[in-house]
């Protein structure tokens, strides 16, 4: 959109009008149809939790993320305890509804209602929700309850080097904007940050994407995808910025 000029010839970004902040994300359940997100919780999640990702025997998960690993159940558990309670990040147990039982957890973060943006983050995905449509929906749930709540962006950040984590980012649609340098202290190592983010504009089109990849018909007797959804959130068009 072609920005405005004031009245000293000065550039102005166009105006939101009648913008209302949204409020934080609740501490409520979403479901899906391949699984449910609950708000963390140690009683309920830490023990399958903790077995879940003791699956990933070399601790590949645990390399980029700014927590873990833990050598007990015990260690585990009180990570669960602390980050179950506050309300930013808010994070979640993801259920994988076949089983019954948590699989990964994922967290809103770093929430600003008065800017309507917020972040996807902590994601830890055990190796029996990778690369499964649970692990998609999840995210689809996710954001479709941020932007439902009013939330005009949506945010991924990433370490630069995590190469999975980046193409995880733009399958799902998200827009690469940036790397910032130096941007943190993660485990004794610097990190390069890796900035995407999704904005209200395009979440229609997005919405129609993930609900026309998630449908069943879209899933042979296999369980295997037809249509590929990065190839559905490619097309759907980019809402620019000022360059």
């Amino acid at each position: 959109m072609t920005p405005q000029t004031n009245a000293l010839g000065q550039l102005l970004d166009r105006p939101v009008p009648d913008w209302q902040a949204p409020t934080m994300p609740p501490r409520e359940a979403m479901q899906g149809r391949w699984c449910r997100l609950e708000p963390l919780d140690a009683e309920h999640h830490a023990r399958p939790l903790y077995e879940a990702f003791a699956l990933d025997a070399d601790g590949r998960n645990w390399t980029y993320l700014p927590y873990g690993p833990y050598d007990s159940f015990d260690s585990y558990r009180a990570w669960v305890d602390s980050a179950s309670k506050g309300p930013d990040p808010l994070f979640f147990a993801i259920v994988d509804l076949a089983s019954g039982r948590a699989v990964g957890v994922a967290s809103f973060m770093r929430i600003d209602p008065r800017n309507g943006s917020i972040e996807v983050g902590g994601l830890n995905f055990s190796p029996l929700l990778q690369g499964r449509p649970a692990a998609t929906e999840a995210m689809f749930l996710m954001m479709r309850q941020a932007f439902a709540l009013g939330y005009r962006r949506y945010e991924w950040k990433c370490n630069a080097l995590n190469t999975p984590s980046r193409s995880a980012a733009l399958r799902l649609g998200f827009s690469f904007e940036g790397v910032f340098r130096q941007a943190t202290v993660v485990k004794g190592r610097n990190r390069d940050t890796a900035w995407y983010s999704v904005v209200d504009g395009e979440w229609p089109g997005l919405q129609a994407a993930f609900v026309r990849w998630l449908a069943p018909d879209n899933f042979d007797a296999r369980g295997l995808q037809k249509l590929r959804l990065s190839e559905l959130t490619a097309a759907v068009p980019k809402v620019a910025g000022i360059a």
